[in-house]
């Protein structure tokens, strides 16, 4: 069995997804792209599989609700009652810290 992609089908991935590929990048992507279609066909060969299996037991509607016009909040009231606040914004904690 064939371990890596053809350059020609790196390429044509490489178009679909709009992106430009260097001669190394296409070398790399042979093989890992190669390894995700194994995984997948794995998956695939699977006894049992079935597409229902995938579809979530759910049976109720949603329902949504009707919009309704209510009173607009007045923002220098609310940035006065927020525990912390810096100018016309509010402060959050951190959420998502970037890393270095």
């Amino acid at each position: 069995m064939n371990n890596k992609l053809t350059k020609e089908e790196v390429l044509h991935v490489a178009k679909l997804a709009r992106i430009k590929v260097t001669e190394e990048e296409i070398e790399n992507y042979q093989i890992e792209l190669k390894k995700i279609l194994d995984d997948v066909e794995k998956i695939n060969s699977v006894k049992g599989y079935d597409e229902e299996i995938l579809i979530a037991n759910w049976n109720q509607e949603t329902v949504l609700r009707k919009d309704e016009v209510g009173q607009m909040l007045n923002p220098k009231k609310i940035i006065e009652i927020a525990p912390h606040h810096s100018g016309n914004y509010i402060e959050v904690p951190v959420v998502i810290k970037e890393e270095a």
